[in-house]
């Protein structure tokens, strides 16, 4: 692929160094010559210095004739604004980084459609999403949030007191919009029929658009468990999103912020969170707090070395999760080495949300689930597929495989079986490992 990449900050060198691994052609568009130097050095790419949000600029880029163009500055406004340009001028698909929750989120205006930009990606609402995986199912895989929260999918244990447990799924009274994916009992991992009935102990993956998935939840899930104990420290943007992707789920949440102004706005912000105006590493506040009982600790303080330290402090006072947010990469591996349990970094999930996007395979492994046992796939549907106009139940994927969602435009949800496939839209499947064949045949995909 022809690839333009704007911007040579922590995203758009990382989009770089792995892109250009792929045997991408790759332009790199920055107004610092010695960080287009320093990149131009290391891997074979083309560089243009000046302002990627000049048409110009972007012209001698080559945008016009690029496959995509990647807008990935410091600055919101310049990405915008070159993505959309680099539209105008002709190239097939752009992407523009965002960090403001008001042009990702789409509220009063959809900047994306307006500027005619395929897609925006926000770094930090990506790796709010994994730590909000994380804390929710720790050592659990591959699971999942789809379509900016849209849609989400969890791997649970089903408990007594869940009003579905001991029924059969078909005298189960399921949300619309809602769907049990898998069933894994001992080490089998069984695709749900309507007979199949769960039981307590149950390891159970529900997929389920989000404003039903609380509802969907309680049918296998007693919700009178103790509600787990979150202690978030720094109140960045990435916080924020982080409360919000907990928010209802049974946690109680403390956010530590040091600077009294953005405490206040917090505690504002987010009512069913307890904003805290103190600094939790101090030992006095670490103590009189009782945060030795939180059930995980999260960084997310804008400085690395300040998040880990953080971190360290925490875990060696007995807080048995914890978890940081890195942006350099030389630190991603060392934390662990220090008694961190996990680190995220924004960059890193940035470039996966890129190299998925621009993967045209037909069909894609999403993750593993069941300790392998399962696996989630996208399947792009082909023009000539089979499947095309005709409705989920009409498909032979049973018993191996359920339909977990469909993307239809800029539409994503769960679907129920009378909905229709069509052409180019994106199928998420979940089903037992190894039986792939099954999918490529009722989607007539041919790798």
């Amino acid at each position: 692929m022809n690839i333009v990449v704007c911007g040579a900050g922590e995203i758009g060198s990382h989009a770089v160094e792995t892109l250009a691994r792929q045997a991408h052609r790759i332009t790199l568009v920055d107004v610092d010559g010695e960080r287009l130097r320093s990149l131009g050095d290391n891997f074979d790419i083309g560089t243009i210095e000046g302002n990627a949000a000049r048409g110009d600029v972007l012209a001698r880029a080559g945008a016009a004739d690029a496959d995509l163009v990647l807008a990935a500055t410091d600055l919101d406004e310049i990405n915008l604004l070159a993505a959309a340009v680099a539209k105008a001028l002709g190239a097939a698909r752009t992407v523009a980084r965002v960090h403001q929750t008001e042009f990702y989120q789409q509220r009063g205006i959809d900047y994306r459609r307006h500027l005619g930009i395929d897609l925006l990606i926000c770094p930090e609402y990506a790796a709010a999403q994994a730590i909000a995986r994380r804390i929710r199912t720790p050592g659990a895989v591959a699971i999942e949030t789809f379509a900016r929260g849209r849609i989400e999918m969890q791997e649970l244990l089903a408990s007594e007191g869940g009003s579905a447990i001991g029924r059969r799924l078909a005298d189960v009274r399921m949300p619309d919009g809602s769907r049990l994916a898998l069933i894994r009992r001992r080490r089998e991992a069984l695709v749900p029929e309507a007979k199949s009935v769960v039981v307590a102990g149950d390891s159970i993956t529900l997929v389920a658009n989000a404003d039903v998935f609380d509802d969907a939840r309680r049918r296998f899930v007693d919700d009178k468990a103790p509600r787990k104990r979150i202690v978030l420290m720094g109140g960045a943007p990435i916080a924020v999103w982080l409360c919000s992707f907990l928010r209802g789920r049974s946690y109680a949440i403390r956010l530590f912020e040091q600077n009294r102004v953005r405490a206040e706005e917090l505690a504002e912000q987010l009512s069913w969170v307890t904003v805290i105006n103190s600094d939790p590493t101090d030992r006095s506040v670490f103590e009189d707090e009782d945060l030795a009982q939180a059930d995980a600790f999260v960084s997310l303080l804008d400085s690395d070395e300040a998040n880990i330290i953080s971190a360290v402090f925490a875990k060696t006072r007995g807080v048995p999760d914890v978890l940081t947010v890195v942006h350099k990469a030389k630190y991603l591996d060392m934390v662990y080495d220090l008694g961190v349990d996990a680190a995220f970094s924004t960059r890193r999930t940035a470039v996966e949300e890129i190299e998925s996007f621009i993967d045209a395979s037909p069909l894609r492994l999403m993750g593993m689930l069941a300790d392998g046992t399962a696996q989630v796939v996208r399947v792009r549907v082909p023009e000539r597929s089979p499947a095309v106009d005709r409705s989920l139940r009409e498909l032979a994927l049973s018993p191996d495989w359920v339909v977990a969602a469909i993307e239809h435009g800029d539409a994503m949800t769960v679907p129920g079986a009378s909905d229709v496939v069509h052409a180019g839209d994106n199928v998420l499947l979940i089903g037992r490992s190894g039986s792939e064949k099954t999918v490529e045949t009722v989607f007539g995909i041919h790798r």
